[in-house]
C-alpha cells in the first residue's frame, strides 16, 4: 500500500479561483470507490491505495483541467510506498501522536 500527495494547477484560465477544478477533481477521485482512500486538505489531496491504482488515478486526475478548457496544468506528486510494513495515513498520525505523548 501506498500514499500519494498530489496538487493539481490548472494555469491560464483567466480566475485565480481553483475551486470548480478541484471539485471535479474529486468526482475522479470519487469514481474509484473504495479502491483509494482520499483526504482532501487546503493544499492538496492525500490519496492511499495500492500504487498502480494510484498512479493510473492521478493520471486521470491531471487530465480534468484539460477537459474543462486549461491549456496547461502544474501536478506536484509525492510517493510514499513503504514495502516492510502495511502504512496507512491513519498509521502514520498515530505513530505521531503516541511519540507526543511522550
Amino acid at each position: 500500500m501506498a500514499i500519494v500527495q498530489v496538487t493539481i494547477v490548472p494555469l491560464g484560465t483567466g480566475s485565480t479561483s481553483v475551486g470548480e477544478y478541484v471539485a471535479d477533481v474529486l468526482r475522479v477521485l470519487e469514481a474509484y470507490g473504495e479502491r483509494v482512500k482520499y483526504e482532501l486538505t487546503p493544499m492538496s489531496t492525500i490519496i492511499e491505495g495500492e500504487l498502480d491504482d494510484l498512479l493510473d488515478v492521478v493520471r486521470r486526475m491531471h487530465e480534468v483541467p484539460f477537459a474543462k478548457g486549461a491549456m496547461r496544468v502544474s501536478t506536484s506528486l509525492t510517493i510514499d510506498d513503504r514495502r516492510d510494513v502495511k502504512g496507512t495515513m491513519e498509521q502514520k498520525l498515530r505513530s505521531v501522536e503516541e511519540k507526543l505523548k511522550l
